[in-house]
């Protein structure tokens, strides 16, 4: 596969990993060093959008975490419905997982994703931490959690994306008749769980007038409360959809620059990961 650059260089190749299906990856190799192992579930609300769509975002963002990115092509939303998505993420961070250990047996993995994509991770995350797995952090952009979309940030701002009306359409679309809690033991939303406890520590990143807002500063309180570690950074202009656009040329070299969304969440992971391999 070609090379893909973003103001240094980062390779990439496209594969498939095994699960329920044959589930493609698109994965990304920063040639600067490599702290561990990042499995990304995309946005789309839960019913459109692609590896392939995610590229430069994801690229992006691997460059600025120094870790291997594998962006997860999950089946989508209403021909799939919950858990299929939920399945393919977990199956590409079974896989990474054992790659990652091929590497070293302590490299350090985490899950992360934006918008429906982060509500997925958080998802995985919970598995992870009822299997009693390691894992080292869930890293979130403005992911949607509540599929009433009851909170007063829903309708503070009316006309912002995504509308109330949106999200419950698409929490439809995924969900089906499937009632709250589980299905197949895999939650749809973290706030489903009654218990947060020893939860993967989490990097959480939300515009102030996002939608979703309220969601995510619930999520943050409640892992908070139930004893975990938070980062969580409220963006003062960011809006929903932010992670998919990721840069601006720079005007000398021509190469796309990082966004601050992407430099938080990446330098974030990244201090986090290093954190871990040093103390091991």
């Amino acid at each position: 596969m070609p090379e893909f650059r973003h103001t240094d260089t980062v390779r990439w190749e496209s594969t498939t990993v095994p699960g329920q299906h044959r589930v493609p990856v698109r994965i990304y190799h920063p040639d600067s060093k490599n702290y561990g192992w990042l499995v990304w579930a995309h946005g789309g609300s839960w019913r459109a959008g692609s590896a392939a769509d995610w590229h430069q975002a994801c690229a992006a963002l691997a460059l600025a975490a120094s870790c291997t990115l594998v962006s997860v092509d999950y089946r989508l939303a209403p021909r799939h419905r919950h858990p299929a998505a939920l399945a393919d993420v977990i199956a590409a961070l079974e896989w990474a997982q054992t790659q990652a250990a091929c590497e070293n047996p302590h490299t350090p993995v985490a899950v992360g994703g934006d918008s429906a994509g982060g509500t997925l991770a958080a998802c995985a995350a919970l598995a992870w931490r009822d299997q009693q797995r390691p894992l080292a952090a869930q890293v979130l952009a403005y992911p949607p959690l509540d599929p009433q979309c009851q909170a007063p940030s829903y309708t503070r701002t009316p006309d912002s994306f995504p509308t109330r009306a949106w999200m419950i359409a698409a929490w439809q679309d995924y969900l089906a008749q499937i009632p709250p809690g589980t299905a197949s033991g895999l939650y749809s939303t973290p706030l489903h769980a009654e218990d947060l406890t020893g939860m993967a520590p989490a990097i959480l990143a939300v515009g102030k007038l996002d939608p979703v807002s309220d969601d995510v500063r619930l999520y943050a309180r409640r892992l908070r409360a139930d004893g975990n570690h938070v980062e969580l950074r409220v963006f003062p202009e960011l809006q929903h959809g932010a992670f998919l656009h990721p840069n601006n040329s720079d005007a000398t070299s021509g190469q796309p620059q990082a966004s601050p969304l992407h430099r938080w969440l990446g330098t974030t992971l990244r201090h986090h990961l290093l954190a871990i391999t040093s103390h091991r």
